[in-house]
């Protein structure tokens, strides 16, 4: 029967997400709320960047109304410290979505955005869930609340600020999202914590429509839309929390917690781009905060594979890594150390050997600035094109709804007559 609620959970947040997309849909290009087009941009023409609205909402009203129902029918127990958790969470998304909507319409300032970015971290603490100890990494297992509480708070905006980041090409924050919810609820069911596991499958219902249609749809078809900050930020702490959930445990569900590796091998991709980007920059003495085209994802498109290949390429290392911890921590007798400098020893050499590759823009002799200026050309005149396109599928849609207005109003007047 649990099992059944998880699916029914899972279906009804595929469905409605895919319906509150489509309104989004309608919203967006009523109101011209396009991704803008620029130098770090893949995309041509105008695509409404305001996806991530569906998330939340989603994510939100079906995970408490299944919980509801499971809790009155004697399915499931919930226990106060679970409800806790999980409404902090929410406020902490709110707060993000909230922050999200704001700077994809107007545009925030980064260290705003940061600061919401810590308060939103800082409830998941205040529910009682941090981090308590490091399973032996590095020769360290239990810690005191006074630095697993920061350290947790700097570990959530960290996974937050790294899934943003990552949302660089089609499907890619949307597809590491729905790998690591499905890993996290499928490793929660056998510890039977059933909270997360329906939270997690909720999550990717509610992200598998948003990945088609960011992925497969068709710009001119208006059938293609973004999620923005509002949804990249909201995915970063949703999966923090699941990854904290997953290792810390839940005593009220005599939960003991997985092992910590397993549990942050779901995000490991995403966090280790992003720790060597902020290298770099470092290095070169650069912003930290500075958007440039220095992502794997970038590298890989500057080598000539495609959109999809890339997206593909990035999703098989993100699972090779989380079955390479899930099958290597039982040869070295859960060894958190050997582990943990075999992730990051591999991730550089795979960094190192994809820059041995010359980028395909070298071989045709034509530079980055010509390559640009060429780009850019492209992108105004596809988007004055597909702008005029829908500016009048959009008349022609009003005009269309005038009519039934018409008719409906023709016919009560007739009907009022006859009365």
């Amino acid at each position: 029967m649990k099992l059944l609620s998880v699916f029914i959970a899972f279906m009804l947040a595929f469905f409605i997400g895919r319906r509150i997309l489509m309104k989004l849909y309608v919203f967006s290009f009523r109101r011209r709320l396009f991704d803008p087009i620029d130098d770090r941009k893949t995309h041509l023409g105008l695509i409404p960047r305001m996806g991530g609205m569906a998330f939340l909402p989603t994510q939100g009203a079906i995970f408490f109304l299944v919980i509801i129902i499971l809790r009155s029918l004697n399915i499931i127990n919930v226990d106060y410290v679970v409800l806790v958790r999980f409404l902090m969470l929410f406020m902490g998304l709110g707060l993000l979505f909230v922050t999200g909507i704001v700077d994809d319409l107007m545009s925030i300032y980064y260290k705003w955005k940061f600061v919401a970015q810590t308060v939103a971290a800082m409830l998941i603490p205040v529910s009682g869930l941090w981090i308590v100890h490091l399973d032996g990494l590095f020769g360290i297992v239990l810690i005191p609340a006074w630095i697993g509480i920061p350290l947790t708070i700097l570990i959530i905006v960290f996974i937050i600020n790294a899934f943003n980041l990552i949302d660089g090409i089609d499907g890619l924050c949307s597809g590491l999202t729905i790998l690591a919810c499905t890993v996290l609820g499928t490793l929660s069911f056998r510890h039977e914590s059933w909270l997360p596991v329906i939270f997690s499958f909720i999550t990717v219902g509610t992200l598998a429509p948003f990945f088609y249609y960011n992925v497969f749809g068709k710009s001119k078809r208006r059938r293609r839309i973004f999620m923005g900050d509002t949804g990249s930020t909201t995915l970063g702490l949703t999966v923090s929390f699941l990854v904290l959930s997953y290792a810390v445990g839940d005593p009220a569900e005599l939960h003991p917690g997985g092992n910590l590796l397993v549990a942050f091998s779901v995000v490991l991709v995403p966090a280790l781009d992003v720790l060597r980007v902020i290298l770099l920059r470092l290095i070169k003495r650069k912003p930290l905060f500075k958007p440039d085209n220095t992502h794997i994802h970038h590298y890989l498109l500057r080598l000539g594979f495609s959109k999809y290949a890339v997206l593909l390429i990035i999703l098989m290392l993100a699972s090779g890594f989380i079955v390479f911890n899930m099958l290597f921590v039982k040869f070295v007798n859960n060894n958190q150390t050997m582990i943990c400098l075999l992730d990051i020893a591999l991730w550089f050499t795979i960094i190192w050997i994809i820059s041995l590759f010359k980028p395909r823009q070298a071989k045709v002799g034509q530079s980055k600035t010509v390559i640009h200026e060429i780009g850019l050309q492209e992108c105004v005149q596809q988007s004055a094109d597909m702008q005029a396109d829908i500016i009048q599928n959009i008349e022609l849609q009003d005009n269309e709804l005038q009519e039934i207005e018409n008719r409906e109003l023709a016919g009560v007047e007739l009907i009022e007559q006859t009365k």
